[in-house]
Parts: structure tokens; sequence; C-alpha cells
């Protein structure tokens, strides 16, 4: 098995490539010629073969994204691998490869790649952990359904039997101005006479001064009609399939973002689109085509076609937003961060290609602001801060954390471009929430030996059970809960100093301490493929929290409060981590650990409310408006904040209430006298002993 070469300098007498694994993020430099399957598993990727590599299972298939991807600063094409083997021509021929993908264990490396891993065939597939909430609301939805009976033709009278059908809708639903699509023409007379005569009609009106529409025909009783609301996110994507009558979830589910493969983080998307041009298409078609595999998906579990469904929400951020309309992003990668459109949008699924009912309908919330998007206007529908008393902060956590400040009096909107640190990638051993990855991490005080929980096993390292149930998935890498615990384990045992500088004397109490290069790592798991915290790691995750800690304090301070009623974390990563590490690290302002609380896919929420209930979609549509837009991007405050931020859990604020409930290392405010002292390096004992 090839090992990686870390260094980003190539090795030109070795003809070395940077190979880049996607959704994990995973890196190295390999030889020409190293087999991809070998690559990935030298680098902790997990892409299953359970033939040996003879080319029969087809369980270690991979795609290759085309073009110019200037964050790795490699251009990745098809033929920088060998071509077609004989293993893979037969393969294709007995079973389906489908276009433009490979078989890892047969392909091997010839230049710079950017390598996908396809979610459906991976088995230990990332987790998307966000489930629908119960909604307590009156279904009031823009689509609903009616069952009428028809009056027969009658030669003398000579009306058509779409003006006997609108006549009958009209009077039973009480609709003055009622249209029927164009895609009903052909169907409608085959419809009635299925029905002898008796039919129910889907009817679409979001408002009540728009003109109503018949979208969709049956023939007979049809009791229910369904929607489903999407969360597009930049790394994940979840849709919930509603029951328009009751607005119950029925099914729920979710799958990596595609994108992925074209860039870990939002920027690196548009940087891509600009540096790729004409490759706009490919980034809308991958996050429409995970889009239908939901549908489809969701449907198939209770028994319905994809074209039953008759209405969707879609919520996204404003890059995410922008590429499943079609529209360009690029204007959103610098000042002044203007949006193409920000209002609500209302479109026919046909248009936008989803495996709805041709003419069912898109309901797309509006954006806040250039990166402050339709997901945080369905985080703000979900926890209703503009209708609240209380002074809340509420930030949903992703790859761009957007961050509401206020109450019913005045709210403020920004966000912070946290990056994929926090989500696994940028982590040299992180990865996406998935079996097999760390979750909890706990370092005990004196020996510093770590106890950890991996998804998919309920038991702590340390119990007996944990041994025995570790081999159904292994231990593969670090999700974004148990980065954050693990950085503030090793501040809190002192093998991190405030400043985020991994202690080399502290090898002298455990050997798990060790040198890399000029700088130390610890050994956090010490299995057959070792995984270990970096200092580049604690340097990722320090630059995304003060990104996120430098945004609220801004908002508090231009909303002009001190202390915070309530903190509330939305989103997957938001709900999983705990309060008490999010605070040791100096996420989120110091207050209480009683007011802070996960408020799950607050997003999702949102999307689920505006499917089920239109005087929501009008509700939020007027607090957008009234929400007011702060660009951290221009503030130059935001700069001074975020310098202060990269310490544990700040350099300058003392955060009283935190050390008053938890017991943390001496604060020792960053003066200029102070901050101008040398640091204290380990001496040569500590690196020679770790070495």
């Amino acid at each position: 098995m090839q090992d990686p070469i870390t260094s980003d300098i190539p090795n030109k007498e070795q003809k070395e490539a940077l190979v880049v694994f996607q959704p994990s993020g995973k890196r190295g430099r390999f030889a020409h010629g190293t087999n991809v399957l070998d690559a990935a598993r030298s680098l902790g990727v997990y892409i299953e073969s359970v033939c040996g590599g003879r080319g029969i299972c087809g369980r270690c298939q991979i795609e290759i994204a085309e073009g110019s991807f200037a964050k790795d600063g490699i251009q990745s094409h098809q033929d920088h691998l060998t071509a077609f083997s004989e293993k893979e021509k037969r393969y294709s021929e007995l079973r389906d490869l489908k276009d433009g993908r490979r078989l890892s264990c047969s392909a091997q490396v010839q230049g710079d790649l950017m390598v996908d891993v396809p979610q459906d065939v991976q088995i230990n597939a990332q987790v998307v952990r966000k489930r629908a909430e119960v909604l307590h609301i009156k279904p009031d939805p823009s689509t609903r359904l009616i069952t009428v009976s028809v009056e027969e033709p009658d030669m003398h009278k000579g009306e058509s039997d779409a003006s006997r059908l609108l006549q009958a809708l009209r009077q039973q639903a009480d609709l003055r101005h009622l249209t029927l699509d164009p895609s009903l023409f052909a169907k409608l007379q085959t419809c009635l006479r299925e029905g002898k005569w008796q039919v129910t009609a889907a009817i679409h009106q979001d408002r009540e001064t728009d003109p109503a529409s018949v979208i969709a025909l049956w023939p007979g009783k049809r009791p229910r009609g369904y929607g489903i609301a999407i969360d597009i996110g930049s790394t994940t994507i979840a849709a919930h399939l509603c029951d328009l009558s009751n607005g119950r979830a029925v099914a729920s589910s979710g799958t990596a973002n595609p994108q992925i493969r074209f860039g870990e983080d939002l920027m690196s998307r548009v940087s891509y689109i600009q540096m790729n041009p004409g490759r706009l298409p490919d980034l809308v078609k991958a996050v429409r085509d995970a889009v239908n595999v939901l549908i489809t998906k969701l449907a198939g579990q209770i028994g319905l076609a994809p074209q039953d469904i008759l209405e969707a929400v879609i919520v996204a951020n404003p890059v995410m937003h922008h590429i499943f309309l079609g529209i360009d992003p690029v204007e959103l990668g610098g000042a002044p961060f203007a949006l193409s459109i920000s209002e609500a949008q209302n479109i026919a699924a046909r248009d936008l290609s989803l495996s709805l009912h041709p003419a069912g309908r898109v309901y797309v919330l509006p954006c806040i602001a250039g990166h402050v998007g339709a997901d945080a206007a369905a985080v703000a529908l979900t926890e209703v801060p503009y209708q609240s008393d209380e002074t809340q902060l509420i930030i949903d956590v992703g790859t761009n954390a957007e961050i509401l400040l206020g109450n019913k009096d005045r709210l403020l909107a920004a966000s912070s471009p946290t990056g994929p640190a926090f989500e696994g990638a940028e982590i040299s051993c992180g990865q996406r929430a998935a079996p097999g990855a760390i979750e909890r991490v706990r370092i005990d005080r004196q020996t510093l030996e770590p106890r950890i929980k991996v998804i998919g096993i309920d038991h702590w390292s340390d119990e007996p059970e944990f041994l025995e149930e570790i081999d159904k998935v292994g231990v593969t890498g670090i999700c974004g809960s148990g980065i954050v615990e693990v950085i503030a384990e090793m501040y809190l045992s002192g093998i991190l100093s405030s400043d985020g500088v991994i202690q080399p004397h502290m090898a002298e109490r455990s050997d798990r301490i060790e040198a890399d290069g000029r700088t130390h790592q610890y050994c956090l798991w010490d299995g057959a493929v070792p995984l270990t915290i970096k200092q580049t790691d604690v340097r990722a995750i320090q630059l995304a929290k003060a990104a996120l800690y430098a945004g609220a304090k801004l908002l508090m301070e231009k909303l002009g409060v001190t202390q915070l009623d309530r903190i509330k974390l939305a989103g997957a990563f938001g709900s999983f981590i705990d309060p008490d590490y999010a605070m040791i690290l100096g996420l989120i302002p110091d207050c209480s650990l009683q007011v802070v609380s996960g408020v799950g896919n607050a997003a999702g929420t949102g999307a689920h409310k505006a499917l089920i209930s239109r005087t929501a979609r009008r509700e939020i549509e007027q607090a957008v408006h009234d929400i007011e837009k702060v660009e951290t991007a221009v503030e130059a405050k935001f700069q001074e904040h975020f310098i202060d931020a990269m310490a544990f859990p700040n350099k300058v604020d003392p955060f009283p209430l935190l050390r008053s409930q938890r017991e943390l290392p001496a604060f020792e405010a960053m003066t200029q006298e102070n901050s101008n002292k040398p640091r204290r390096r380990g001496g040569r004992r500590a690196r020679g002993r770790a070495s």
C-alpha cells in the first residue's frame, strides 16, 4: 500500500499527484501508478471492496470531478487516471457502471485528482442527522384537494368538459378565478370518464389575491395530497414528505450534497465556477439530481409515485439557492455580495426539472442578505425571535454560520465564514458524521489518556462492550462534535495553551504528545490507523470558532447589549455539540449554560412550516423585509473581535458566567504588555522524547 506524502510540494522525480477524496475532504500525495483504492485506504477513506480487487462486486466505484480547483491548487481530469481496464469493461458489460464512474480497485493515479465516493455505494455513508419536528399549527396549504361530480356532456348545451369541470370546482371551492393548467388538457376527458364523472382536483392558490389553478386531476375520490420540504445545505440535503391535509411528516431522509466534489465550502464552489466557464450546469444538475433521488426515495417509502407529490418548499443558503435555481453565483463571491434575486419564488416543478407532478409548485423562501439565505429565514420562521420579548442569539452552524440576534423590537442578521472545519473537513483525521467517526472525547486530567465514543456504538472505549462491538464499524476519523470536544479537553487538561499551542513539555507526562516536525501533536487513537490532532487542526478550529464568535459579538455591539437571554444552536452540528464545550472553546458569548440549547434542524422545520401554511409564508416574507442586515466583511470591528477570539475562550473577554459554573485554566487578559512577552517553547528534552 502506498503511504501518502503530506508535503504539498510535488516531487517531480517521483511524479507524484495530489489526490483529494470527497465528501471526507482527506488528501495526500501519491506516486503515479498508485491504485486509487489503496490511496483511499492509506488516508483512512472508507471505500468498500468485498471482492479483493477483482472488479466483481462493484462496491468501490468513484467519480472524478473535472476542472480547476483553486483552493487545492489542482487541475482534475478523467485522463489523470489510467485508461478503462479490462476488469472495468467486463463489469460494465455484465452489470451497470454509470457514465463517468470508475472502479477504484482498477484505476490508477496519473495526475492530480478530485475523487468523489458516491453515496449510493457507501455502506458507512454520512449520517444526515436532520429529523422532522412535530408542528402544532393549523394546516393552511397552498395546494388542496377537492372532489367534485361533473355534469355529463349535453350536445344541446355545447359546453366543453373543461368548462363544466371548472364550473363545478368554482361552486364547491367558492373560487371566482380558476384556470386549468395546460398540462392537463390531454388527460382531462379520459380522467372524467374513468371516474364516471367524479374527479379529484388539486387546486393551487398561494395568495388570496392570486388566481387559483387546477394543477392535477385523478379519477374518483383521492383523500390525501402530499408535499415535500427540502433543506439544501452546502454539505447535506434533508427532505421531509408531508401530508398536506394534516401537516404531518410521513417520511424523512437525507443525503450528502454531491456538489462537495466541486468544493468543500461555498466560496470554493463559486471559485470553481469562475475558473471553469461553462461548468455551472454541472453543479445545477448535481444538486437537482440529488433532490430528485430524495423525492423518489421518500415517495416510494409510502407507496407513491414521485409525480403524486404536488408541492415543494426549498430553503438554502444564498449560493445553494442561486445554483439550485440555475443562477450564476459569482457575484456572491466578492463585495458588495449582490443577490440576483432575494424575494420568495413560486415556480412550476417542470421548470426546475424536478420529479414532482409536472404542474406542481415549488415555493422558495426569501433570502435575507448576500450571505444570509432562505435557510436563515426558515430558522427565523421556526424560532420566531421577531415575536419574542427575550433577546435571542440564534446561530445556524455550518460551513457559513448564519446569525440572528434580537427580539420583537429589533432583529439583526449576519453571516460568518466558519468554513468546513466543524464538519470534519480540513482536519487531518476529520470526516463527516458516519458510523465509525469519533463523536465524544474525554481526556483524563492526570494521565492524559483519552476515552472516546463513536457513531454506531453505544459504549465508551473504556467499557468492555466497546471492544466487542468496535469491529462492526471501526474507528475511521473524527466528526464535528468530536473535534470540538477533543480541542476543549486538550485545553482543559493543559495540553493546549490558551492561545492554542500544543505544549511540548507535556510530553514528559504522556507519550501521546508527539513531535510533528517543528510542532507537536496529540495521539487520540492508537489503532491500526492512528488518529492524531495536529497543530494545524487546532488552528483550523481556532479560525472557525473565532469567525463565529466575532460575528455574534459584532451584532451584540450593534444591538447595544452585553448579556443574552437565550442562545439557540441550529443545524445538525449545532444540535449535536455539547453547549459546555462550545462555550469553553469560545464559540459563543458568555452566558449561563442553562439558557443554551440546540434546536435541531430549524431550517428544515421552517421549510415544513411554510409547506403547510400560507400564513407562515406571509409572516416570514414580512419578517425578512424588517430584518436589519449586517455585512461582517466590511465591518472594521469584525477583524478586531476575530483576533481576540482566537484564544480559548477569548483574549479579552473573561467569561465570568462560564467560570462560575465550570473550572477553567486561569484567565490572563492579553494586554499589550503580556502579549509582547516571548512565548515559552518546549525544551529539547520534550522534543527529543516525543521523537
